[in-house]
């Protein structure tokens, strides 16, 4: 076991007492959630509510002035909140991301400022991916040396909640040796820009699009060699994508229900003479809690091997913390084909339960298929499956790290 005493980690704390503190704030994020989804009004107010409440600490250890928690209640969380609004744990996907690499970073003075900063309500965007025409593998985003510290440049897409950030965690590429690196910039520097131009046609208010940096001074401390980021990364940022979805489908079962004791029209060929009490109604709801139940339960299950490789960081068990990563990478992608299916069904099944006045735009149910249909459209899970079934037969150790970029010429 790590010696706890100078390292002391986050091992989790009792869940009820810390999600009571957030609960109420849920709520209040939730009432005005329809509102934005429509106008497309980013979520500046409801953001700056979470970091006053400390709600981007909740992984720093106690003794740093956190909350302890673990991966598993992390993630809970981020299930209550995604409930109230889809869009906001998935503007907070990096910021958590860089707690985690922190999390697991050597004890040092740079780290213990880190902790400081997450305690204070500081939050980290990111900014990873470039689009257009780029290869396979390609950095164009540079740190350039410049006297004690570096500038970078460069253009960033898909900088989901960079918008609200205080700090940015951006991919690049030193110019001087061609080491891929990970530069935390100053998201306030006037050679930062941000735009919200993410077009899809769901998860809309995630604070995501373009970000250009224009010679922004990077400390030497703030500039990270990549291959010492954590090493279950990608299956956390996987991760923070099935607490959206499987909070998605609970705000469905919310809304489903709702709708229905509400209702007081009713078909002539139906069971009964009010709609909540028509058994075919009640199974078609019945049938989506199940969905809901087993997606929150698989997502948290999935979990338990992040923990589980976060401990064995400071182990000193190379295997033990190997064998976590792998159980990481699997289980997360394990649980994005089977999640993504439950409330992508669920978010049709809805429909079935109603009439065509649920279809009204002023009631926003469409909302949730398009948001996880978006989700599920990340990180493409015909790929994971087929890891999965390698790892399965062949015993192919998962790859850790995935990038998107121009391929071969067409034959």
């Amino acid at each position: 076991m790590p010696d706890t005493s100078l390292n002391p980690l986050s091992l989790g704390t009792d869940y009820e007492t810390l999600a009571n503190r957030f609960r109420p704030l849920f709520q209040q994020i939730a009432a005005g959630t329809v509102e934005r989804e429509q106008a497309r009004s980013l979520p500046y107010e409801q953001i700056k509510w979470l970091k006053q409440a400390g709600f981007g600490a909740v992984r720093v250890p106690v003794e740093y002035g956190g909350a302890g928690a673990s991966v598993e209640q992390l993630f809970e969380l981020l299930i209550e909140l995604a409930e109230a609004d889809s869009n906001i744990p998935q503007s907070l996907r990096g910021h958590f991301a860089f707690v985690e690499d922190r999390l697991n970073a050597p004890p040092s003075e740079e780290r213990s400022q880190w902790f400081a900063r997450f305690v204070a309500g500081e939050l980290v965007g990111n900014g990873w991916t470039e689009v257009g025409n780029v290869k396979l593998g390609e950095v164009i985003t540079k740190a350039t040396p410049d006297g004690a510290g570096f500038l970078l440049s460069g253009k960033k897409y898909y900088s989901t909640g960079s918008i609200f950030a205080d700090w940015i965690d951006v991919y690049a590429q030193r110019s001087d040796n061609g080491a891929d690196v990970i530069a935390v910039v100053d998201a306030h520097h006037p050679g930062v820009s941000q735009r919200d131009d993410w077009d899809g046609f769901g998860q809309r208010t995630t604070g995501s699009g373009t970000s250009v940096f224009d010679r922004v001074p990077v400390p030497a401390a703030h500039l990270i060699p990549f291959e010492d980021r954590f090493k279950y990364q990608t299956a956390f940022y996987q991760l923070v994508l099935l607490a959206v979805l499987a909070g998605t489908g609970r705000a469905i079962e919310r809304d489903i229900s709702q709708q229905i004791r509400d209702r007081t029209r009713v078909y002539s060929h139906g069971n009964a003479p009010t709609v909540s009490a028509d058994a075919q109604i009640q199974q078609v709801v019945g049938q989506i809690s199940a969905q809901v139940y087993a997606a929150q339960a698989t997502t948290l299950r999935s979990a338990r091997p992040l923990q589980q490789a976060y401990e064995a960081r400071f182990s000193g068990d190379a295997a033990r913390e190997r064998a976590a990563n792998i159980a990481a990478e699997i289980q997360t992608s394990q649980a994005q084909v089977i999640v993504s299916d439950l409330i992508l069904r669920a978010a049709t099944d809805l429909f079935n339960a109603l009439g065509a006045s649920g279809i009204s735009l002023n009631k926003a149910l469409d909302r949730h298929w398009r948001n996880a249909r978006t989700v599920a459209s990340h990180n493409p899970l015909i790929y994971k499956a087929r890891i999965v079934g390698d790892w399965s037969i062949n015993g192919t150790e998962p790859p850790y790290v995935w990038q998107i970029g121009q391929g071969g010429a067409k034959g």
